[in-house]
C-alpha cells in the first residue's frame, strides 16, 4: 500500500525541516490509540505538552514525530520540525484535501451528526471507496486530523463538523472544501452560546462558505429553519439545495414508514424515484437521518439504490443508542446506551425509542438522564418539558443526575420519580439496586456528566450476574 506520508511530502506540505528518511501509514495525536508506523503530532494543550510524549511515541512505532522543537530526549530521532504543531497539522490536512479527487461530504447540525457521518460512511462505502473521520473529531483540531488522514486514493471523504460558537464552522469548512454539506436539524443545542436558536441555525449556515463550486447544500426540509439555511446558501451562490423529510415539497421524501423497536421499513420518493430500503436501527430520527444519507449520496455522485441497500446494515453507536443485553440476577436487562451526549431534541428522540421498546414480561422502562448542558437561561424550562416525553413513552422509573435535573424531578409523579443526585457515581448503587430481570433501561445524559460511568457499572455488574457465560465489556468509546 502507497505511504499515507512520505518525509518529503510532509515537509513539502507544512514547509518544515524533516530528519531522516521515513514513511508514515497514518497519523496519531495521543500514544494511548497510536499504531506503529504512525506520524505523531505533539500538539500543545491546555494541561498536556505532547512533546513530553515524543520519546515514548517513537519507542512505540510511530515513523517520525511533529514536533515545534527538538525534545532533549530524542536527539537523533525522526523528525518533522515546524514552528507551530497545530499549524502543522492543519497544513497536513490542507495537503491531503488538495492532493485527492475524492468527492467529500461535510456534515453538521445540532443533533445526529456522527450518525448520519457513519450512516454515509456505510451507503457511499457500497458505492466506491470511502474514508470518514473517526468518532467525533469535528473541531479545531479533529477536522484538520481526519483529513490528514484521507489517503489520496479514494472516491468519497466524509467529515463531521462541529461547534458551539459562531465563527468555528466557517473556518472548519474552509478547510474541508465540500463538494457537498448536509444540516441534519437546527435545535437549541449549545443555546448558552447564543441568544436564539435563529443565531445556532447562522452559525451552522456557516458550512456553506466552504463548499466548492457547484456544490450541494442538503438541509432538513420539516426543521422550521429550512427556508433560513437555503438563503444563505443561496447568498453564497449554491444553487444546487435538497430538501429531505416529510414535506411534500422535499426532494427527498418519506412516502411511508413502518417504525419498531428493531428498526424502521421505508419507503422514500429520491428525486422523483421510489426507493424502499430496510433500516436497521429504531427511531424516526433515524429514518430522518437516512433520508439526508439518500440525499447526499446522490449529490456526490453515488447510486442511491446501493446506498438505501447498505444502510440495512448500520448498527447502533457507542453512546449514541447502541443496544446491550445483559445477565441481570438469573434473567436479563435490556441496556440502551445513548449515554455519550444530550440535547432537547436528542432527548426527545432517545425517550421515543425507550417507549417503542417492550420490557420483558414483568420488567419496567427506566431512564437514566443527566443534565442537559450549555443551554443557558432556557435551561430549566428545557429539562421540565422533559416531562411530557417521559410521560408519553410509558417510563416507569427516572433516575436523574445534576443540578439542571432538579427542575425535571419537581414536576415528575411521585410514582416516576426514581431520585435526583448531583453525579453519575453517586446515582449508580441506588439503580443497581432497582434493576430486575426484563426492564429496559435508558441512560442519556451530556458528555460532560459523565454517564457512560453507569453503563460501566452496569456491565461490571452483569459480569457478576449468576447467569453471566463470561464477563461482558463495556463499549470502547472515542471522544
Amino acid at each position: 500500500m502507497t505511504a499515507l506520508w512520505t518525509a518529503a511530502d510532509a515537509a513539502r506540505a507544512t514547509g518544515g525541516g524533516s530528519t531522516g528518511d521515513w514513511a508514515a501509514s497514518g497519523v496519531s495525536i495521543d500514544t494511548r490509540s497510536l499504531l506503529s508506523g504512525d506520524l505523531f503530532v505533539a500538539l500543545r494543550g491546555p494541561n498536556h505538552d505532547a512533546h513530553d510524549f515524543v520519546a515514548a511515541a517513537l519507542a512505540a512505532g510511530a515513523a517520525a514525530a511533529l514536533v515545534d522543537h527538538p525534545p532533549a530526549n530524542t536527539p537523533q530521532a525522526r523528525l518533522l520540525r515546524v514552528d507551530d504543531t497545530l499549524a502543522g497539522l492543519t497544513a497536513l490536512g490542507q495537503f491531503a484535501r488538495a492532493r485527492g479527487r475524492a468527492r467529500v461530504v461535510a456534515v453538521t447540525g445540532s443533533v445526529g451528526k456522527t450518525g448520519t457521518k457513519e450512516a454515509l460512511r456505510l451507503a457511499l462505502g457500497a458505492c466506491g471507496r470511502v474514508f470518514a473521520s473517526s468518532g467525533s473529531l469535528n473541531n479545531h483540531w479533529g477536522v484538520p486530523l481526519s483529513l490528514a488522514r484521507m489517503p489520496s486514493e479514494i472516491d468519497f471523504g466524509v467529515f463531521e463538523i462541529g461547534m458551539n460558537h459562531p465563527g468555528e464552522i466557517a473556518a472548519l469548512t474552509r478547510l474541508a472544501r465540500p463538494h457537498v454539506a448536509v444540516v441534519t436539524t437546527v435545535e437549541p443545542a449549545h443555546l448558552g452560546f447564543f441568544r436564539s436558536v435563529e443565531e445556532i441555525a447562522d452559525a451552522k449556515a456557516e458550512i456553506f462558505l466552504g463548499l466548492e463550486p457547484g456544490g450541494a447544500a442538503v438541509l432538513n426540509r420539516d426543521n422550521r429553519h429550512f427556508a433560513r439555511l437555503a438563503a444563505a446558501a443561496r447568498a453564497v451562490g449554491v444553487k444546487d439545495i435538497v430538501g429531505f423529510g416529510a414535506d411534500p415539497e422535499a426532494t427527498v421524501r418519506l412516502v411511508d414508514c413502518a417504525t419498531g423497536p428493531d428498526g424502521s421499513t421505508v419507503e422514500a420518493a429520491v428525486m422523483g424515484e421510489t426507493i424502499r430500503f430496510r433500516l436497521s436501527v429504531p427511531g424516526r430520527h433515524w429514518v430522518m437521518n437516512a433520508l439526508a444519507v439518500l440525499g447526499a449520496a446522490v449529490a456526490a455522485g453515488a447510486d442511491p439504490h446501493r446506498a438505501a441497500a447498505a444502510l440495512a446494515g448500520l448498527d447502533g453507536l457507542p453512546g449514541r443508542g447502541r443496544r446491550h443485553r445483559l445477565p441481570w440476577q438469573g434473567g436479563a436487562v435490556a441496556l440502551i446506551d445513548e449515554s455519550y451526549n444530550a440535547s432537547p431534541a436528542a432527548m426527545r428522540a432517545a425517550l421515543a425509542v425507550l417507549g417503542a421498546t417492550m420490557p420483558e414480561p414483568g420488567g419496567r422502562r427506566v431512564a437514566v438522564l443527566g443534565d442537559m448542558l450549555e443551554l443557558g437561561s432556557a435551561g430549566e424550562r428545557l429539562h421540565q418539558e422533559l416531562a411530557g416525553p417521559l410521560r408519553s413513552a410509558a417510563v416507569d422509573r427516572a433516575f436523574l443526575v445534576g443540578s439542571e435535573m432538579a427542575a425535571l424531578h419537581a414536576v415528575l409523579p411521585r410514582s416516576c420519580r426514581g431520585g435526583l443526585w448531583p453525579s453519575a457515581d453517586a446515582a449508580i448503587p441506588a439503580l443497581l439496586s432497582f434493576l430486575e430481570p426484563g426492564d429496559v433501561v435508558t441512560v442519556k445524559g451530556s458528555y460532560g456528566m459523565r454517564l457512560g460511568r453507569v453503563v460501566e457499572h452496569l456491565f461490571a455488574q452483569s459480569a457478576n450476574s449468576p447467569n453471566s457465560p463470561h464477563s461482558p465489556s463495556p463499549p470502547s468509546r472515542e471522544a
